[in-house]
């Protein structure tokens, strides 16, 4: 009997720590909590399940670590968890968050500036991905960036970021403001604008800000990239030759600031129709080629271009080839608006 009774009280006492085990173990894949707000998780490329379950234990978004690696591993996830940014509650169970791991159901979304974008533009947009607009309002105030590098180029009393932000896709959560967009793209901006890039605009007798100004003009008249290097050599041709710039583009977008319609006509700082030189900002965010276009001009000696209906440029160098190239190519684009 007392043979018996050492097989199997060991036994009995074995059963019940592997029951105990077991409901420890099913307890701790249940939620922390029934809080059902979320907090933003960033899983850092290349973290290891040791490394994320002590991230997410220290998040009180899960009950234990080692029940996190054992639960990953036997499902042969561990080489699945995805780096990203996650929204994540406490009331998640364990499996709910493996999933969202695995699955790289990342919380952040893009947010895009598009080349040739005004500021009014850029404005809405923010809105439309869910921004308020007084946050957007807040956040195009320059005067909150005056710190950055990019900054230190413009002129002192520069009042809008038009021109300034550059055009790309910036990773949103749900509690990233928007002055940390713009921020973002103010930065990226500054990156384009390299020691190289502010040499050759120089070499061309410009500020950094007014090259941003040119760049920003060759966006709006020329879409096909290749012919941006002689559209850029066109306006500094009338520059040098002191004829005004002559762009349709710069008249539209100093009416439309202005809240008028589209006009060719109407009397602003920015229409280069009426007035010589360049206009007092730019009139839309700008692209690479743009910027490269101005650093570096085609050695053409054109003094016109007109965009045809088919979106060629078509480039001359007298006044009556411009008229009959306009005349021949453009019929819709130039229609009054």
């Amino acid at each position: 009997m007392k043979r018996w009774l050492f097989i199997v009280v060991p036994l009995v006492l074995l059963f019940a720590v592997g029951v105990g085990l077991r409901v420890a173990y099913v307890h701790n894949l249940g939620p922390v909590s029934a809080d059902t707000r979320t907090q933003i998780i960033t899983v850092e490329q290349g973290s290891g399940v040791k490394e994320i379950a002590a991230q997410l234990a220290n998040a009180g978004l899960i009950r234990n670590v080692k029940v996190f690696e054992i639960y990953v591993h036997g499902r042969g996830d561990s080489a699945k968890l995805q780096a990203g940014v996650y929204a994540l509650s406490p009331s998640q169970t364990l499996k709910e968050i493996v999933d969202t791991l695995s699955g790289g159901k990342v919380a952040s979304k893009l947010v895009t500036i598009l080349p040739g974008r005004r500021i009014d533009q850029i404005r809405a947009d923010l809105i439309n991905d869910g921004y308020s607009p007084s946050e957007v309002d807040a956040a195009l105030q320059p005067a909150n960036y005056k710190n950055l590098p990019l900054m230190s180029l413009m002129p002192a009393n520069v009042a809008s970021l038009e021109g300034l932000l550059y055009p790309d896709s910036f990773q949103r959560t749900p509690n990233t403001p928007a002055s940390d967009i713009i921020t973002q793209s103010l930065n990226a901006m500054q990156e384009h604008l390299t020691i190289s890039w502010q040499q050759a605009v120089g070499n061309q007798g410009l500020s950094p800000y007014q090259g941003i100004i040119l760049a920003s003009i060759v966006e709006q008249e020329v879409s096909k990239q290749s012919d941006r290097t002689q559209a850029a050599q066109v306006f500094f041709s009338r520059l040098k030759e002191g004829m005004p710039l002559g762009s349709d583009v710069t008249a539209f977008y100093g009416a439309v600031a202005a809240g008028h319609s589209p006009s060719l006509t109407y009397d602003s700082p920015y229409n280069t129709l009426i007035h010589g030189g360049l206009p007092v900002g730019p009139i839309s965010t700008v692209s690479d080629s743009s910027l490269a276009a101005v650093a570096s001009p085609a050695t053409t000696s054109w003094l016109y271009f007109v965009a045809g209906d088919d979106g060629t440029t078509h480039f001359t160098k007298t006044l009556a080839e411009h008229q009959a190239a306009t005349n021949a190519y453009c019929h819709k684009l130039c229609a009054a608006p």
